[in-house]
């Protein structure tokens, strides 16, 4: 069998978290990359192999699969470059920056007869695998829910909306999908913003329906200091609290008294416990077998559609509701 040929757009931080990974696939091979910083691109080949490409076009002529690992709004031209070349896309975070060009992509994406998924690593990583496990054995009421980040001030781009298209966009995003992956479908939401230490809105509270008849509280906030857990779910069930820590244990307590039962996989291989070694793997399944993504197309745009909305509720003062 030929091995998968990936081409990598953007050598950065993530480029190479998957490239790692890659170079280790036994069904695939790092066969092109290509950054606006050749230097950057170059010192990613010395440690994983690839042929450093001068453009774009260099790249999807030696590549099966393009990982779309450049700033967040380049990946709707980049996306639709490889999708028109004829290649499998895997397409970091964010799916797109706005409804329009999130629905642009997904007809692109829903057009082709190739594999495209999205980057929402936590979907694999075992701590939420385990907390979907654990409540689909018992129906979850409510919760309070929490993304933060320490600041927006390394590396400098995050606190650049040119790059990222707003802090929910950089790192809320995550949890966003998170809340559909596990509770389903929204149903209505209502928004606080405040804006203190970066020009933007960069604190958050939410308060969320599920059209389940679930609710929950989230908050996020952008220069939260590094206290740890950053991420963190508290979800509460008939007499039982199930509690998250970032991507290291779930706390599971049941009954009426104080006892508790821990999940940790603080042991585990980073890329294993933040979940990309298992989504990179699930790509190239997809490839191979023929079958549907884990997360689609669909998903990274709904993700999208609910950090529009928030905004949209905090400009209006309004509540916003879901077809």
């Amino acid at each position: 069998m030929d091995k998968i040929r990936i081409g990598i757009v953007g050598t950065g931080y993530v480029g190479n978290v998957h490239g790692n990974i890659y170079a280790r696939e036994p069904r695939a091979e790092v066969a092109a990359l290509y950054d606006i910083i050749p230097e950057r691109a170059e010192a990613t080949a010395k440690r994983i192999g690839g042929r450093v490409c001068t453009s774009q076009e260099e790249l999807l002529d030696n590549c099966d699969a393009v990982l779309v690992c450049a700033p967040n709004r380049t990946h709707i031209s980049i996306a639709s470059a490889a999708i028109d070349a004829g290649k499998h896309v895997f397409c970091e975070k964010p799916f797109a920056i706005g409804i329009e060009e999130a629905t642009l992509l997904l007809e692109r994406a829903n057009a082709s007869n190739k594999a495209f998924q999205v980057g929402h690593n936590r979907r694999f990583a075992p701590v939420y695998v385990k907390l979907k496990d654990l409540l689909s054995t018992d129906a979850a009421h409510s919760a309070h829910i929490k993304m933060n980040r320490g600041e927006l001030l390394n590396p400098v781009w995050t606190g650049d909306t040119n790059v990222t298209g707003g802090f929910l966009y950089e790192t809320t995003i995550h949890y966003f999908d998170m809340l559909r992956y596990q509770f389903g479908e929204i149903d209505e939401l209502v928004a606080y913003g405040s804006q203190h230490e970066y020009p933007e809105i960069d604190e958050f509270s939410i308060i969320f329906k599920f059209k389940s008849g679930f609710h929950c509280s989230f908050a996020s906030s952008s220069d939260a200091s590094w206290f740890f857990p950053f991420e963190r779910f508290e979800v509460f069930c008939h007499h039982r609290t199930i509690v998250t820590e970032e991507m290291v244990k779930v706390m599971d307590c049941r009954g009426t008294n104080a006892d508790f039962e821990t999940f940790s996989y603080h042991m585990g291989e980073e890329d294993f416990r933040r979940g990309f070694l298992q989504e990179d793997k699930s790509f190239i399944d997809c490839i191979l077998e023929g079958s549907a993504p884990k997360v689609t197309a669909l998903d990274g745009f709904k993700a999208v559609e609910i950090v529009e909305a928030v905004y949209r509720a905090i400009a209006t003062g309004e509540k916003v509701r879901f077809a």
